[in-house]
């Protein structure tokens, strides 16, 4: 049956038991993986051996996916949540959005792309079991081009050398996380952010696994270069001051050194007199500075733009529907259960480094 969230009553007691793991998978025109990823999905997870539910968000899909979804809610009813969404938000809206609905213990983020197979999964669950509060992936002979792959390498080293976030394949979404990591990361009001690094500055035990990379099998990719980019800027300047300081460290270094260029030719002009030769040679430094200044400026305001994002306090998504009749009630009841604990983690953030497992 198909509710919105304003038709259902809040404060009402869960109508099942909280599951031990929580599948999220955010959804944008997938209609061609999904149902293989039905398939691959539901037989890993009934060969987990725990109580799970899946929590699909379809982030504004144009082509057939959310009709999918209803289908696969209505076949599953007791393991499926589906969450609609009026238009696209992008992806990490609506894994935010699958954290406020997903109700397990252990939740374990997923592309529906199925180039991280869900047969993964379980090894996640070992390790969050084990006690890890936030599991990451590193992707084993990653399927994607070329360009990508070196992107990714270049913002894996300024995100290193400028942050205190330790992941090794920020680009994988296969993970899990505890319920207090999530409950954190749902009392972060944040309207831009990367939901891997913020969960990760929340985990007070982490660490990575390998897992198998497989080529996308339908649809294209949704990340353009553009977007590729907005998302390692929101990476960067959301965690970091550090550009900030090094652009003010820099101004000073080339300030100092321009003053003694200044003094130089002032020196030289005394005791030479006028010249007309090094005209080209100042124009090219003017150049370069103008566009050291403009780029500077363009700094300051990625980082005031943000601000100004995060005051203006709209919504970072809006739902339209929500495909599970008891949805509400429990995802209420775990808020509630979450708001304290998480807003205690959220204030103290353990920074421990993430070690790989081995023989995982």
């Amino acid at each position: 049956m198909q509710t919105t969230t304003a038709d259902l009553p809040r404060g009402t007691a869960p109508a099942r038991a909280r599951p031990e793991v929580s599948i999220v998978v955010p959804v944008f025109n997938e209609e061609g993986s999904l149902p293989t990823l039905f398939v691959r999905l539901y037989a890993a997870l009934d060969r987990l051996g725990a109580s799970y539910e899946c929590v699909f968000i379809d982030d504004g899909s144009r082509d057939r996916s959310a009709a999918l979804l209803r289908e696969q809610q209505q076949a599953r009813p007791a393991e499926t949540r589906v969450v609609l969404f009026q238009r696209n938000f992008g992806q990490h809206a609506a894994i935010l959005a699958g954290f406020e609905y997903a109700a397990g213990d252990i939740v374990v983020t997923l592309d529906a792309d199925l180039q991280n197979p869900p047969e993964e999964i379980p090894r996640l669950v070992e390790a969050a079991r084990a006690g890890h509060d936030y599991v990451g992936t590193i992707r084993r002979g990653r399927k994607d081009h070329w360009a990508r792959k070196w992107m990714s390498k270049a913002i894996n080293i300024v995100r290193d050398r400028t942050t205190q976030i330790r992941i090794t394949d920020q680009g994988c979404m296969l993970r899990a996380y505890s319920r207090a990591v999530v409950a954190a990361v749902n009392a972060s009001p944040e309207v831009n952010t990367f939901i891997p690094a913020l969960a990760y500055l929340y985990a007070r035990a982490p660490a990575e696994i390998e897992v198998a990379h497989e080529p996308r099998r339908a649809g294209e990719s949704k990340y353009s270069l553009y977007k590729l980019i907005r998302l390692n800027f929101d990476l960067i300047t959301g965690f970091t001051a550090v550009p900030l300081q090094l652009f003010s460290m820099l101004g000073m270094v080339i300030s100092a050194i321009a003053g003694v260029f200044v003094l130089y030719l002032a020196v030289r002009r005394l005791i030479v007199g006028p010249e007309a030769e090094g005209l080209f040679t100042l124009f090219g430094i003017n150049f370069f500075l103008v566009g050291l200044a403009l780029f500077g400026i363009g700094l300051i305001g990625e980082y005031v733009g943000r601000i100004y994002e995060q005051v203006r306090g709209r919504p970072r998504y809006l739902i339209a529907a929500v495909l599970d009749a008891t949805v509400a009630r429990e995802a209420d009841s775990s808020r509630e259960a979450d708001s304290s604990r998480g807003a205690e983690l959220a204030r103290e953030p353990g920074r421990t480094a993430a070690r790989e497992i081995t023989g995982a």
